[in-house]
């Protein structure tokens, strides 16, 4: 049985006077992608937020590695072994390719060197190292907002719709990278994808929210089988 990474325990977040995460219990195995599934506005990005410590939580524990990280700051929670691609990317358009990695490694002792896995992940930011991170196209940025998050060697890795505005043979090449972050690095990934078949192909296991409540989960190889499609159109 994989390794029992992160351990999520009756999540609670409130956003002004709404109720946004409602008891969240989930863990994320070594090894293992997990897929969270939900239409929009069902606190999935909240969700990831919350994990980060972007957005404080109302009650609740989260444990990485069986730590209590509840209350740390974001940058200590990188430090402990969360990385994190957040929606749109973020990335720094100004900076250069090399630059944007290199800020990855923040939390790191000065003279930490860049993973070269990352290059061999993505060459496509050898080939750009120099480039400023604002000429890149939405997938190499994507592929630079994944790097950057893996400089740190995280332990678990959280995704916030990768696939958004991508194009189709990028998305190909990231799927490809996350299932080998998981299944050969051992990373635990949590995936937040609106793009069901994408999902669907990598999920060793699925989140389903609606309302700020996780309202189904199994394997990811019981998706279908379980109607998880038909559910997200509910």
């Amino acid at each position: 049985m994989a390794d029992e990474v992160l351990k999520v325990e009756g999540l609670q977040q409130h956003y002004g006077g709404s109720h946004i995460l409602r008891g969240l219990d989930f863990t994320l195995k070594a090894g293992e992608v997990t897929v969270v599934l939900g239409r929009n506005g069902v606190g999935k990005t909240t969700l990831l937020k919350s994990l980060m410590g972007v957005v404080p939580v109302t009650s609740g524990r989260i444990e990485l590695g069986g730590v209590d990280v509840t209350k740390l700051k974001s940058h200590e929670r990188v430090r402990a072994g969360f990385g994190y691609v957040p929606q749109g990317r973020e990335i720094f358009g100004r900076l250069s390719v090399m630059e944007n990695l290199q800020m990855g490694l923040a939390s790191k002792p000065a003279s930490t060197p860049l993973p070269a896995e990352i290059f061999e992940l993505f060459p496509v930011l050898k080939q750009m190292q120099g480039r400023r991170g604002g000429d890149l196209s939405g997938g190499q940025q994507q592929q630079l907002a994944i790097g950057r998050a893996l400089a740190a060697g995280p332990k678990v890795l959280l995704l916030d719709e990768p696939t958004e505005g991508i194009q189709p043979n990028v998305i190909k090449d990231i799927g490809k990278v996350i299932k080998h972050l998981a299944h050969d690095k051992g990373l635990a990934v949590l995936l937040v994808e609106q793009f069901y078949d994408f999902a669907a192909e990598l999920a060793d296991q699925y989140l389903l929210m609606q309302r700020g409540e996780i309202v189904a989960r199994g394997r990811g190889a019981d998706m279908e089988l379980e109607g998880v499609r038909d559910k997200l159109a509910l």
